[in-house]
């Protein structure tokens, strides 16, 4: 197993996260915690030694069946992150009582990685509003010993993560975002980064295979990556993709069934990152991915004089590129919780004026039509 230094410890450079355990007859909300003791005692034995969980995955049953069965092992031969649930506002003024829950719920005294859990537009002005005292509570149980490492985990742009990094960034040990080889340009995954570095947040990732989609790519283009690597897997470009990031410090992947755990594990028994050339045809195959997908906005802003809605034409594109290529998901409804009604897709007139100066030609009043529809 690859271990990575960080702080005075080794971390596993991967990590298995609890969000996608096996279940029974199909319910998230029942987990196999005979199927899932068996995967964490694998885990266990070939050197993973960070176990993710949160408050919410598993309809809340996750932090108890991961607490129960790493309660079998030492305490100090793993090491056990949760997080606050600051997705649903509701939960803004119970940091203590979640806090608290949480040590009950796991069985153990403290918790080695604590994040605020997934700072974006609709939660962004709360997570910084001090009437909640969130910051401040989770600061003195890390002084306290309760929390070892404070982070946080991140869906938002790029201001939203400029504000949080503003306000809390000197404090913050870790930063995880959603990066893998197809958001590197198409979610910002690069830039992102770029923005933890300039505080010396180290990176975390999660959905490295983006939900498992770059577990199986079409013939032409895995055959590309064969061409370099004929030894290589097809999932296995993509957590080298990540070990050529100097960066990034862990890499939560959700596995599920023994198949996915085992090759994992041996993808991350070297550390093997791409070279120039390999790294090229990776990205190249990225934009095959999305190519004829996506609509081709390049975010120039010409749009925006011209739209008498007001609207953040190249915002909303942008939601509209990830929600169709995704074949829906929570991200965009997530990003326009915080938008406006009268700002939606939806307050579009098709007037076309837009249309008249965009530079790539986009049919744009066609593009927020249909958000509207795939919206409902």
């Amino acid at each position: 197993m690859v271990y990575h230094d960080y702080q005075g410890l080794k971390l596993s450079a991967l990590g298995l996260g609890a969000m996608r355990l096996p279940v029974i007859d199909g319910d998230e909300s029942r987990i196999d915690e005979s199927e899932t003791e068996k995967l964490i005692g694998y885990a266990m034995e070939q050197g993973i030694n960070y176990y993710d969980t949160a408050w919410g995955y598993h309809g809340g049953h996750s932090e108890a069946v991961v607490g129960k069965i790493l309660s079998r092992y030492p305490r100090d031969s793993y090491y056990l992150s949760t997080k606050f649930p600051g997705y649903d506002l509701a939960n803004m003024e119970k940091v203590e009582e979640i806090f608290e829950a949480q040590l009950k719920r796991c069985g153990v005294d403290y918790f080695d990685f604590y994040f605020f859990h997934n700072v974006s537009e609709p939660n962004i002005d709360a997570y910084l509003d001090k009437k909640y005292g969130i910051f401040a509570y989770l600061s003195k149980q890390k002084e306290l010993g309760r929390i070892r490492h404070l982070g946080f985990s991140a869906h938002g742009g790029k201001k939203v993560l400029r504000r949080f990094l503003a306000a809390y960034g000197e404090h913050m040990e870790f930063g995880m975002l959603q990066v893998n080889y197809l958001d590197w340009t198409f979610q910002e995954a690069k830039e992102k980064i770029e923005l933890l570095s300039e505080y010396n947040v180290p990176v975390w990732v999660m959905e490295p295979l983006r939900g498992g989609r770059l577990a199986n790519l079409p013939r032409e283009q895995a055959e590309k990556l064969r061409n370099l690597r004929p030894e290589e897997s097809v999932p296995a470009w993509a957590f080298r993709f990540l070990q050529s990031i100097p960066q990034v410090k862990m890499t939560l992947s959700g596995m599920s069934n023994f198949q996915q755990l085992r090759e994992n594990i041996a993808t991350y028994q070297t550390h093997r990152p791409l070279n120039d050339r390999e790294m090229q045809t990776l990205l190249g195959v990225a934009q095959d991915m999305l190519k004829n997908k996506i609509l081709p906005c390049t975010g120039c802003k010409y749009c925006l004089n011209y739209c008498s809605r007001g609207l953040d034409i190249p915002m909303l594109l942008g939601l509209y590129n990830e929600h169709t290529f995704t074949e829906g998901g929570w991200l965009a409804g997530m990003v326009l919780e915080s938008v406006p009604e009268d700002k939606h897709p939806s307050a579009c007139i098709g007037c076309k004026r837009c249309e008249e100066v965009c530079p790539q030609q986009i049919k744009i009043s066609e593009a927020l039509a249909d958000f509207t529809e795939k919206l409902k």
